[in-house]
């Protein structure tokens, strides 16, 4: 008897060096070509095959080889009783002697005992048919079957999910800036860290009318693929408000309305909205997102909300605030991923340490205070992957049109 152990070890090892690229088809020769190999003499299975269903048929795929394929039938209807029981059984033992001609040319006088799994991916089946000597074991033979239809769609739907996932990852960078926007008289640098391949933080700058910078940060409740979704909608709903010359507060009263409705399992998003002018003055609205602060020499002042976080109610009231940015202040926007970073001992870095951190080190260019922010930060968590996203927006005010070098 085959030891289940050695076996899925076997499989785990087949299975770890590869992966589907291409087609699933091409995944799926070299997976029968393995098990050929490292099985068949075991078992006593060879002669894999594989037919792939194209409308109400199976059609053979594997051999390609013309001597091959006079051996075995090319085309097996889906409404045959042989196929029907590997659809209600998704694995089978075909040694009943009814079946013996099942998979092979019926004009030959060739017979056998098939064994056959059905693997499958959200848009396509497969049966995966071996030949069996007429020694076997049963319990063998069964475990293998099953044990391979697992393993084999487990990975097929995984790399199917991922490659989704990378392409919504794919789809959220293109909505957040590819580089800061060049604003005389300013340096300006931002960094985003999703915990998973999409999250729910997002930033964007605007340029409204002449000498006025917009600059948005958010975060919608929760991370993952939810939290995309409703990232996606606030974005795209800011750019098309605000390229409109609508009023923030109006826009953000339309998102909230939107967001709201929503069906998303995650369906409030702190969101953080000013504009700058050239000379400093900056006017805000802060819907119940982290207060962002501004560093100016040993005075730090909080941007604090103005409002509630959107989705919460169907209607909400929003104010306007103001503060004016000193040259050489710093206005850092954060989202609650820096802050409530733990360390080893369950204690959050805090805004206080943030504020620290950006007062001891405003000669450094956004950029770098940037950089140095998130390594401080993922250092006092211990250095282990984020927990949840992170984003950091750095705004120095710098001399008259002076750009960072």
């Amino acid at each position: 008897m085959i030891d289940p152990k050695s076996f899925f070890r076997e499989m785990d090892s087949i299975l770890a060096t590869i992966r589907i690229d291409q087609t699933e088809g091409d995944f799926l020769v070299y997976i029968i070509s393995e098990l050929e190999h490292r099985f068949g003499p075991r078992l006593n299975i060879k002669d894999g095959r594989i037919y792939e269903q194209r409308g109400s048929d199976f059609v053979l795929v594997m051999p390609e080889d013309e001597a091959g394929r006079r051996r075995y039938r090319t085309i097996v209807p889906l409404k045959s009783e042989a196929i029907q029981l590997i659809a209600r059984n998704r694995s089978y033992i075909y040694d009943n002697p009814a079946f013996n001609k099942t998979f092979l040319n019926p004009e030959l006088p060739e017979t056998e005992i098939a064994a056959a799994l059905w693997v499958h991916s959200p848009d396509q089946q497969w049966l995966l048919v071996f030949k069996m000597a007429h020694i076997w074991e049963r319990e063998e033979i069964s475990l293998f079957l099953n044990s391979v239809r697992i393993a084999l769609n487990y990975r097929i739907f995984s790399d199917k999910l991922k490659d989704s996932m990378e392409q919504a990852a794919q789809i959220q960078r293109s909505l957040l800036p590819e580089k800061p926007p060049v604003f005389a008289g300013y340096d300006i640098f931002s960094r985003s860290k999703s915990a998973e391949f999409v999250g729910g933080d997002f930033y964007d700058y605007f340029q409204l009318e002449e000498g006025t910078l917009g600059i948005s940060m958010g975060d919608a409740s929760g991370h993952g693929l939810p939290a995309a979704l409703l990232v996606r909608d606030v974005v795209i709903g800011l750019r098309m408000g605000l390229t409109k010359e609508l009023r923030v507060a109006h826009t953000l009263q339309k998102l909230n309305q939107v967001i709201q409705r929503s069906t998303y399992s995650t369906n409030y998003v702190s969101l953080f909205v000013g504009e700058i002018e050239k000379d400093g003055h900056l006017f805000y609205m802060n819907a119940g997102h982290p207060p962002p602060f501004v560093v100016n020499g040993e005075t730090i002042s909080d941007l604090a909300a103005t409002g509630i976080t959107l989705g919460f109610l169907p209607e909400i009231d929003l104010h306007r605030s103001y503060i004016h940015l000193e040259k050489h202040s710093v206005l850092v926007l954060y989202s609650d991923g820096i802050i409530e970073r733990e360390s080893e001992d369950n204690e959050q870095f805090g805004i206080e340490r943030l504020k620290k951190l950006v007062q001891d080190n405003v000669h450094l260019s956004a950029r770098d205070l940037t950089a140095l922010i998130f390594q401080t930060v993922f250092d006092f968590g211990y250095r282990i992957n984020w927990e949840d996203d992170a984003t950091i927006v750095v705004i120095k005010r710098v001399n008259g049109d002076q750009q960072p070098a």
